[in-house]
């Protein structure tokens, strides 16, 4: 399979144990391939220059709530980060690139620039994947408090989580450990891999959908759904031999599937 030189330096930053994975480089990988020419050290030195200057501000007491104080000024008032509210599924929002130039991104990318600056001036803090909301927090035992960095960096703690995700599925929930986990760097990539695939399936760009879900099977080679999406992409792109080896797999793999019949039939179709 030929590879662009994006596709195998995301593939060769992912193959690092995940600790060392550096988030902005895989991020800039993605976003490379949607803009062969992109500068990726130019955008690392974009996130140093942030670093440098918000360490200039920084109060004298390293007290966690100060320095969200001031990298909430920082971003959201003297740079003037926002969250797009008016157009959420625009692909832009999900490159890296693209939220730097244009200062707006969704929950995951504004979370990511927010952690680089974060870890740049020796503020470790992580992503926590809850469900419909990307949020991050300090990396502190026993710290229970989260950064929104789509809402301007609001506090929020355990219960605040609650009753957003109450509002957001219109019905009570209540709140599960692995809804407040911290991610992995690579579940970190997944989520944002994932938010590309279902924005281009909606705008039916099927080779753009393709190349989300084959970094999302290296990134989760164990996730028999997304090689099954994967092979239902390469029948749709008349990559047959490609789709009939994953769609196989899938029924090798789940042979009672609800749709199991649906993929037979579409094997015999290609005469598998």
């Amino acid at each position: 399979m030929n590879f662009s030189s994006a596709r195998l330096h995301f593939y060769q930053e992912i193959q690092q144990p995940d600790e060392h994975i550096d988030l902005a480089k895989a991020a800039l990988y993605i976003a490379q391939e949607e803009y062969p020419d992109l500068d990726i050290e130019e955008y690392l030195n974009a996130l140093d220059t942030m670093a440098g200057e918000v360490k200039e501000c920084l109060p004298d007491s390293r007290y966690p709530l100060r320095l969200i104080q001031t990298l909430n000024q920082y971003l959201y008032i003297d740079l003037g980060f926002a969250g797009n509210q008016t157009d959420y599924y625009d692909p832009c929002n999900s490159f890296l690139n693209d939220v730097i130039d244009r200062r707006m991104g969704i929950p995951i990318t504004l979370a990511l620039v927010y952690l680089e600056i974060a870890r740049r001036i020796d503020f470790p803090m992580v992503g926590v994947g809850m469900p419909g909301h990307f949020l991050i927090r300090p990396d502190i035992p026993d710290m229970e408090i989260f950064v929104d960095a789509f809402n301007r960096g609001e506090v929020m703690f355990a219960q605040d989580c609650v009753d957003q995700l109450t509002q957001m599925f219109q019905q009570p929930v209540s709140l599960q450990p692995e809804f407040l986990a911290p991610v992995t760097n690579r579940q970190f990539l997944k989520r944002m891999l994932t938010n590309l695939k279902y924005i281009y399936l909606k705008q039916q760009k099927l080779a753009k959908t393709l190349a989300a879900v084959e970094r999302i099977v290296v990134l989760s080679p164990g996730e028999i759904l997304e090689v099954r999406d994967r092979g239902l992409l390469y029948y749709q792109l008349g990559q047959y031999p490609q789709a009939a080896e994953d769609l196989q797999l899938y029924l090798e793999k789940v042979p009672d599937a609800e749709d199991a019949v649906v993929i037979r039939r579409l094997l015999t179709e290609m005469g598998g």
